[in-house]
């Protein structure tokens, strides 16, 4: 079992920045893909970043590339999310991931994922 508690959203005006954290405990070995979604209301969960852990190997959606990083604290066990030059469109409920092994291709798909947190909300303003 792995516990997934995400923090850091919040309030901002369009330009701003947030970082996000994910904290994963119990079981955590194998579960080498972790990833970033996000899902705004009316819309499906989509993928916005991933790391692969073991290696540090990273993914990013095309709408955020150059704008967000995807990190990690591997001794903490803890993923971020630093985003700069938020948009109104990146409004959501954010939500980190885990799965076992590899992330390859399908790293877009959440179906994989195993676990979630709860999600953090970051909303933007213009």
């Amino acid at each position: 079992q792995v516990t997934l508690v995400e923090s850091g959203g919040g309030s901002v005006q369009a330009g701003g920045s947030l970082r996000l954290s994910c904290t994963a405990s119990g079981y955590t070995y194998n579960y080498d893909c972790m990833g970033w979604f996000r899902q705004a209301p009316g819309k499906e969960r989509e993928a916005v970043a991933v790391i692969y852990t073991r290696t540090g190997v990273t993914g990013y959606a095309d709408t955020v590339k150059g704008r967000f990083t995807i990190s990690q604290d591997y001794a903490k066990n803890t993923l971020y999310l630093q985003m700069n030059g938020l948009r109104p469109e990146d409004t959501a409920m954010y939500y980190c991931a885990a799965r076992r092994g590899w992330c390859g291709s399908s790293w877009q798909t959440a179906s994989p994922y195993n676990y979630w947190g709860q999600g953090t909300q970051v909303t933007v303003s213009s």
